[in-house]
Parts: C-alpha cells; structure tokens; sequence
C-alpha cells in the first residue's frame, strides 16, 4: 500500500512535459530578423557617426 502511493506521489510530482509552441518560433525568428536589419543599419550609418570625447580633466570654473 506504501508503494502506491509513493508511486501515485511521484507520479503527480513530476511536472507535465511542455510541447514547443509554433508561436514561439515565430517569435524567435522576428527577434532574430528584427537584431539583423538594426545591426545592419549601424553599420550603414557608422562611418560618418563621431563621438567627441570628453578631457579627462575638466576645469573648475565654467569659462576655463
């Protein structure tokens, strides 16, 4: 009788085997498309792009 019911335990703790939904993979696949046209843009648009960068000392007052 303790067998059983150990059995009939484990059998509802073991959690329900998920089946992969078609939506998902869609989802995936728009992310993925989406990533690539960004990354491609950047790399259109980055040669003429300029980062100034700041001194690594700033003066104390405002005029200099």
């Amino acid at each position: 009788m303790a067998d059983t019911m150990i059995d009939k335990a484990r059998s509802l703790l073991t959690p329900p085997a998920r089946r992969a939904s078609p939506w998902a993979t869609l989802g995936a696949a728009a992310l993925a498309a989406m990533a690539a046209v960004l990354m491609a843009g950047v790399m259109v648009l980055g040669p003429g792009v300029r980062f100034e960068e700041a001194s690594a000392v700033q003066p104390l007052l405002p005029n200099g």
